[in-house]
């Protein structure tokens, strides 16, 4: 079953329920990953799930965003309403990296890029991230990868 048959089939699931929210946010994914389809693909294109999961990521960073906006312009209620979307997409996510898991997934690829300067930082990066597949926020693996190379 691929990522966006699931998301079909727990649509399907939210309805019989009558879960409103979760279908709610369910329909909004599902509108995101058909607009990046056709975004990549064209009319008739589909997205594989690595696609999938990068659309999914980043809507998952949007609810983060906004959540934080939210609490700085003294809205809770928008705030509580963003959370409340964002525990239904981290459900799909695959389960992310612990610390340690992290920091050795980043003295590896240091080891495998070579780097052994702040400079060299960017080609670190990039061979991070691909080892970590969405695993481990951007932001988390960056400071990791700066403690390591310091």
């Amino acid at each position: 079953m691929t990522f966006q048959e699931r998301i079909d089939a727990d649509m399907k699931e939210a309805m019989k329920a009558r879960e409103a929210g979760r279908l709610g946010v369910l329909r909004m994914l599902k509108s995101a990953l058909k607009n990046a389809a056709i975004e990549k693909h064209g009319v008739t294109g589909q997205l594989d799930d690595p696609e999938a999961m990068a659309v999914l990521r980043k809507q998952a960073k949007q609810r983060q965003d906004s959540i934080g906006e939210f609490e700085k312009g003294n809205r809770p209620d928008l705030a509580a309403k963003e959370k409340e979307e964002l525990e239904i997409l981290n459900q799909y996510l695959p389960k992310q990296l612990g610390a340690e898991e992290i920091a050795k997934l980043v003295a590896e690829a240091i080891a495998e890029a070579g780097a052994t300067t702040k400079a060299q930082m960017g080609a670190v990066m990039k061979v991070a991230q691909v080892k970590a597949a969405g695993r481990a926020d951007g932001k988390a693996l960056s400071q990791e990868v700066q403690r390591q190379l310091a």
